[in-house]
């Protein structure tokens, strides 16, 4: 057929936006098995392609009564047309933490409240009239140390319409209802994962009626949302005071739902996570990942070049830490590293590594903030990359170095790409009207297009590389990854001295010692106790007015470190040793 000429195809894109208009009185409806769905039009700065919006569609019964602490149940249908045009109600979380969040990022995004009936999922679908294909799917997961965060808080209709992709953000439930175990039947745990899962059935079963192809599901998220993609990869497919785990379980699931939230908000350093439930997970991640037993599929992953720059150093520095820090100061908190007495000389050895030893106390800034940065990001990000790619599948690894534009001004200058900055460009955050920023350039613009291309072809064919674009190369054993900025610029092995020295280095100086410690004599005074998992050496202590005198052992371990640093495989009891233990 002949090209339309340039005056037929403005009359075509007039005709079309004329038809759009005509249609937004009436909305958008689709059909599915559990019943009908009106959604909205939505229009993205840059692009003519209309998206459909279908929010707040529920994937799973409301997990409250007898279903509070139990595994998803699939939604049950309804009559008629349900409308789907209002951001659903967030999973109980502290709602201000969220609010002062985005506020501190100058953005304007709608914040729903909260609910225990928060099972639901937003749809964004670009409107193809006369195409038949199925679209690639890209379902987010949402950051927020499984503590906080929302499908709210993203708006998926830029990657949709620049990325010809469906786009689907979920929720799943969080803190004490999403993550809360007693280890055992009563409340196993991981609800907030099984949440995950049964989305993901949700959009097996029904994706299709949204111009979705089943076949082609890419999962992605950032934070805890990118630890729950790693997760899935290895899946199987308070006031209560008791011993008893039954009545345990059972308490928690009599608390009321403002009980719970203010429990969160009052403990904000209470925090949940992941266990070994024996449904999701029936051995640690570790384990299963060392053995190459994940889901053999392409697997992209990465960090930011200053993860805990600014919002998440609020959190771990001294007060005053923008100015710089002194060594004294940092030292404690990096001790928590290794909270075992015996092992805590190490952190020297990790500050002289980071701080150094010139007592700058900016170099001690930026060395504390790059350490913390390196263990809960950067190094996890890199064994992942490792252990997929050992397992023989294609793996790309990135670097994210830009500071958004319209972050700079509220930053101080020393802060590079902070934790989550990628997400405002691969969302397309500039082009949308749901979550506005202010101050987009447009250098901003075209790395955000660039991005959402990479992100785009990866769904669609498991490599980020396109027309257009800076080649992409594969992680591979040379450890190649792309650094993406205003440029994009390949690079390899990303923090390899860093990587050595946290994951072969210390663990391996942290033996010797160690060995060195139990092969040692032991001191030939003082009281010794005989324990099933070995000797015990104390010390006597006496008493004023008391000619009683005390046997006293100090630091006796009942469990193992419960850290996520170096990685251990599961929670279990403290293992028998060879001789004694001061």
């Amino acid at each position: 057929m002949k090209e339309p000429t340039g005056l037929l195809r403005l009359s075509l894109s007039i005709c079309l936006l004329f038809l759009y208009t005509l249609a937004e009185s009436s909305a958008p409806v689709v059909q599915t098995k559990l019943g009908g769905l009106r959604g909205q039009y939505v229009s993205v700065k840059g692009k003519e392609t209309v998206v459909q919006a279908y929010l707040g569609v529920p994937f799973a019964k409301p997990p409250v009564g007898p279903l509070r602490l139990a595994p998803p149940q699939p939604a049950e249908g309804w009559e008629g047309v349900r409308d789907a045009i209002q951001q659903p109600l967030m999973c109980l979380q502290d709602r201000q933490i969220t609010k002062d969040l985005y506020s501190n990022l100058s953005m304007t995004v709608e914040i729903p409240e909260v609910s225990e009936d928060c099972l639901y999922l937003n749809i964004y679908t670009p409107v193809k009239p006369a195409e038949k294909t199925r679209l690639h799917v890209m379902v987010w997961i949402h950051g927020g140390g499984f503590a906080i965060g929302s499908a709210s808080a993203y708006d998926g209709s830029a990657l949709a319409a620049y990325q010809d992709v469906v786009v689907v953000l979920i929720q799943y439930r969080l803190g004490l209802l999403g993550f809360f175990s007693t280890g055992d039947k009563y409340a196993p745990g991981n609800m907030g994962l099984l949440d995950q899962v049964e989305a993901l059935r949700w959009v097996q079963k029904h994706i299709h009626n949204f111009g979705g192809d089943s076949k082609s599901v890419t999962i992605f998220g950032e934070s805890a949302g990118g630890v729950s993609v790693s997760l899935l990869m290895v899946a199987n497919l308070f006031g209560c005071e008791s011993t008893n785990t039954e009545k345990i379980a059972d308490c928690v699931k009599k608390l009321t739902a403002d009980h719970i939230t203010n429990i969160q908000k009052q403990n904000q350093m209470l925090f949940f996570g992941v266990t070994v439930d024996g449904q999701f997970l029936s051995k640690s991640a570790m384990e299963i990942s060392q053995n190459h037993e994940m889901h053999k599929v392409p697997f992209m992953t990465g960090a930011n070049d200053n993860e805990v720059g600014w919002l998440l150093a609020k959190l771990f520095a001294p007060p005053g830490w923008e100015d710089g820090v002194d060594r004294v100061k940092v030292m404690p908190i990096m001790a928590m590293l290794y909270p075992d007495p015996k092992d805590q000389w190490i952190t020297e050895l990790i500050a002289d590594e980071y701080l150094g030893t010139s007592g700058s106390r900016v170099k001690n800034r930026d060395g504390f903030t790059e350490l913390v940065g390196d263990i809960m990001f950067t190094i996890p990000a890199l064994q992942t990359a490792n252990f997929h790619r050992d397992a023989g599948v294609p793996v790309y690894m990135y670097e994210f170095q830009q500071t958004p534009s319209m972050l700079k001004k509220m930053r101080p200058g020393f802060v590079g790409s902070d934790h989550g900055d990628e997400l405002m460009f691969v969302f397309g955050f500039c082009f949308t009207s749901c979550v506005i920023m202010d101050g987009c350039t447009e250098k901003d613009e075209q790395l955000s297009r660039i991005m959402m291309s990479y992100w785009g072809n990866f769904a669609r064919t498991g490599s980020p590389n396109g027309a257009g674009l800076v080649p992409w190369p594969q992680y591979g054993q040379e450890g190649h990854y792309l650094g993406i900025g205003l440029e994009q610029v390949p690079g390899q092995h990303l923090k390899r001295d860093r990587f050595t020295f946290l994951t072969q280095t210390v663990p391996e100086k942290l033996r010797l010692g160690r060995e060195k410690m139990e092969q040692s004599d032991l001191p030939k005074t003082g009281p010794v106790v005989q324990t099933k998992l070995g000797g015990l050496r104390g010390q006597y202590v006496s008493v004023k007015g008391k000619e009683t005198v005390v046997q006293a052992y100090l630091g006796v371990p009942f469990a193992k470190p419960p850290t996520c640093w170096p990685p251990e495989t599961d929670p279990a009891p403290a293992c028998g040793g060879m001789g004694g233990s001061e």
